[in-house]
């Protein structure tokens, strides 16, 4: 039994392949808490299908799809919200159009390489056995950048998360953090490219999110809950892709998603934390932020 945990990590690949997703995941599961508890969690799909472009591009290039990935959905981030507040547009109209639209040309270019179908694979459904360990360091960069921003502006992200209305009046500058949340979506989504792949990035990033609401109350306790849930889908999901010889971003999904079936078989009444939105006192702050 021993050697069946011991054995995988024999590996280079695989020791490179568990951090790679590790940073992902935490960095998913921190950002991802926010994004499902105020109701965005379309947002890190439609980022991460619209990379698809900047990947192809970069692809064809000859330089590093990430690079591209990132120089793509930065801007696609920052533009889904301009657009949503100064048009008046519904920001789920937006999301979809991105998703279409940078999904659509993504695929017509990638189309044009002569071994496109090899190459599609990669990049729609990861291939994080293949990281190098530059792409532990890019990973690990962007990952450790998210995470301190979020926690110079934790406070003000969890005071808009339960009202944003209420946060603004009491002198949050809401108009900086409505742009911020989607800037580290779009640098969350583009760490996780690598272990789940362009098509299954949201799993990574909302499903541990939604177990996580489900498991505890508190932000906090959601936020760490969340965490270890992404860590053990992480882990799970390359030992079984190793011994099982799966494909190891979705047999990360699945472990995740069989996570979150338990979860709601255990607690089925905790689905009123995500469908009820908690209204603190105008007067008062989130306990979670005092």
């Amino acid at each position: 039994m021993l050697d069946l945990i011991i054995e995988p990590m024999q590996f280079g690949f695989m020791q490179r392949a568990l951090l790679v997703s590790a940073l992902a995941a935490i960095a998913c599961g921190v950002v991802g808490t926010f994004v499902v508890l105020r109701g965005m969690a379309f947002l890190g799909d439609a980022i991460a299908h619209s990379a698809l472009t900047g990947m192809a591009a970069a692809f064809l290039l000859g330089v590093n799809v990430f690079l591209g990935a990132l120089i793509w959905a930065v801007p696609a981030s920052l533009t889904i919200s301009a657009i949503s507040r100064r048009a008046g547009v519904r920001i789920d109209a937006v999301i979809g159009v991105m998703f279409a639209g940078g999904f659509a040309v993504g695929i017509i270019l990638i189309n044009t390489s002569e071994n496109y179908a090899g190459d599609l694979l990669g990049v729609l459904f990861g291939n994080v056995l293949g990281a190098s360990w530059g792409d532990v360091l890019a990973v690990a960069l962007l990952a450790g950048g998210v995470l301190l921003v979020v926690r110079l502006f934790y406070k003000e992200l969890v005071f808009t998360t339960y009202d944003a209305d209420v946060a603004q009046a009491s002198g949050v500058p809401a108009r900086f953090l409505a742009y911020l949340l989607p800037l580290l979506v779009a640098l969350t989504t583009v760490a996780a490219l690598k272990t789940v792949g362009n098509v299954m990035v949201m799993s990574l990033l909302v499903v541990p999110a939604v177990t996580g609401a489900l498991l505890a109350r508190r932000l906090a306790s959601i936020m760490a809950a969340t965490v270890a849930v992404a860590l053990v889908a992480i882990v799970a999901g390359l030992y079984l892709s190793f011994h099982l010889n799966l494909p190891t971003g979705p047999a990360i999904v699945v472990v995740s998603v069989g996570l979150l079936l338990i979860a709601v078989a255990l607690s089925p009444r905790r689905w009123t934390f995500l469908t009820r939105r908690r209204q603190p006192p105008a007067t008062t702050k989130p306990d979670a932020i005092r």
